[in-house]
């Protein structure tokens, strides 16, 4: 495949801070010989955080950014002065952004909506100081807390796009040529298979300054769900779609039969799709008369259907009705407000390549600071 700036899936090493030791030291000034433990505590290691930015719509920027690290917390010192907490990465991504682990594939969090933030790796807590432990019976405690280690994981970030109403077709089926259409998209157009490498979005206006977002995704072959062709690929950007637009050409051999297969396979590679609203829109309906599609409309699928032409405009207004209609049916939630009802699957790892995993050392060491040296003295309280 060419190379392309659409990256819908990525896997980034993450570390989280470690939190910093407390401090045991003791005050010792002129004319207090007895000043007592005034060891202050360690800062929190830094957080890695995944948060939903709308002005994304890929996985590009972290394509060579594969390794984040947050910063470590620092150690507590004297007089009571606690360490300076470690800085937290925020990682930006699109919404419709999945997190799963990529050792063994488990579903870890999703972001949808835009701002949207997740707390991916928790920093380490810092230790406590001695102050913390005095008591009547334990006037000069000489211990304090270490600092919480930190966390990491190798994550993989799969992107599911967002839209309102996804076109599903096969290769040629006039899909591109549509969006290109209703929107001011620029798809590659080609009469040749898979011209459609990369899902392509395009926003569709509509009556007093309504609209919708469409998306255009690449061309699914019998047996997609099974790895041929695209299809493994981008299937899973359907899942994220209020509404499935099937496009299928007037010069089809049986279009109720292409229609058949094309759920087939959206059902093979998820059972849930059945329950997304579908309409049928028949391109290149241009070479057809009225007598034709009288008869045609005798065999099709029992859903609203259109007959349209991308290169007259024929159709074109009535199919922006239904798509209106459809999206605003009582039966439909979009897919930010209804997140919580998503139903997540194990990554299937196999199905991704990517680069050899680096080795990374382990930099626990104990950050003992200077203002504990020579700290102790002998006199019981």
């Amino acid at each position: 495949m060419a190379e392309t700036n659409f990256v819908d899936y990525v896997k980034i090493f993450c570390r989280s801070g470690k939190g910093g030791r407390g401090s045991t030291h003791f005050r010792r000034e002129k004319y207090i010989p007895k000043g007592g433990p005034d060891g202050g505590n360690g800062g929190d290691g830094g957080n890695i955080i995944l948060r939903g930015n709308r002005n994304y719509w890929t996985l590009l920027h972290l394509k060579f950014q594969r390794h984040i690290f947050a910063g470590h917390g620092e150690g507590g010192s004297r007089r009571n002065s606690s360490g300076k907490r470690g800085e937290s990465k925020v990682i930006e991504v699109p919404c419709g952004t999945v997190a799963y682990d990529a050792h063994t594939g488990e579903y870890l969090c999703d972001i949808t909506d835009d701002g949207q933030e997740v707390v991916l790796l928790k920093g380490g807590r810092g230790g406590l100081g001695n102050t913390n432990f005095k008591s009547a019976t334990n006037q000069a405690p000489r211990y304090s807390q270490p600092g919480e280690p930190y966390e990491e994981k190798r994550v993989i970030l799969e992107l599911k796009l967002l839209a309102d109403v996804g076109l599903v077709g096969f290769p040629n089926a006039g899909k591109s040529t549509l969006l290109s259409v209703v929107s001011e998209a620029k798809p590659k157009i080609g009469n040749y298979p898979f011209t459609t490498l990369e899902p392509n979005l395009g926003i569709v206006s509509y009556r007093d300054g309504k609209s919708f977002v469409m998306a255009d995704i690449p061309g699914i072959i019998e047996g997609a769900s099974e790895g041929k062709g695209l299809g493994l690929r981008f299937l899973r950007h359907i899942e994220r779609n209020s509404l499935l637009l099937f496009v299928i050409p007037a010069d089809a051999a049986d279009i109720h039969e292409e229609y058949n297969i094309l759920l087939n396979e959206l059902t093979q590679y998820n059972p849930e799709l059945l329950d997304k609203r579908r309409v049928l829109a028949i391109s290149k309906s241009d070479m057809l008369d009225d007598e034709l599609m009288h008869e045609i409309s005798y065999d099709l699928p029992q859903i609203p259907y259109v007959f349209i032409s991308s290169i007259t405009g024929y159709g074109i207004p009535e199919l922006k009705d239904i798509l209106w209609r459809e999206l605003n049916s009582d039966e439909i939630t979009p897919v930010s407000a209804a997140k919580e009802s998503l139903v997540h699957r194990r990554l299937d790892i196999q199905s991704l390549e990517f680069e050899p995993e680096e080795e990374f050392g382990d930099d626990l060491d104990d950050d003992f600071e200077e203002d504990d040296e020579d700290n102790y003295y002998e006199e019981d309280f």
